[in-house]
């Protein structure tokens, strides 16, 4: 017995949509933070600040899911941030995790010590909406005394 066309393409279209689905919610990993902190950090370096937060806000590769493009200045500011676009331009440097933890001085000092590197810590995760483990990879933007820094929760 032999499907219709129809059938046929209507499984394929099936199957297709469960693999990107399945694709979407995988949770991203360390290698995938690390290489897009790296690259937001060179779009910010060759586009400027302006163009390159126009970017981080779009839903894609820059923001989805868990992932999102933050970008501070050496002083504490927060330039990008696409889950409250509302505190851009507000000064963060106090800000502590959920365990007193002065997160925002840790990251510029990484930036600054290493030019690059890890910092851990615990944040409110904006698909959970819960308090969660988080892993950020940190990364000073090139010629500018910007951070620019993307996690992933643990």
């Amino acid at each position: 017995m032999r499907c219709p066309r129809a059938v046929t393409s209507l499984l394929c279209a099936a199957a297709l949509a469960l693999s990107v689905s399945s694709f979407a919610a995988e949770k991203p990993t360390a290698d995938e933070a690390k290489a897009l902190t790296l690259k937001a950090a060179d779009l910010v370096a060759s586009k400027g600040i302006d163009a390159a937060r126009a970017v981080f806000h779009e839903d894609g590769e820059f923001k989805h899911g868990e992932i999102y493009v933050n970008v501070i200045d050496m002083e504490g500011k927060w330039l990008v941030y696409p889950p409250r676009p509302a505190g851009e331009g507000q000064s963060v440097i106090n800000v502590k995790d959920a365990d007193g933890k002065a997160l925002v001085q840790e990251i510029i000092k990484v930036a600054k010590d290493q030019g690059e590197g890890w910092v851990e810590y615990r944040w409110m995760n904006p698909t959970s909406n819960k308090i969660e483990p988080k892993l950020t990879y940190v990364k000073r933007v090139p010629n500018a005394d910007l951070v620019a820094y993307v996690g992933i929760y643990k």
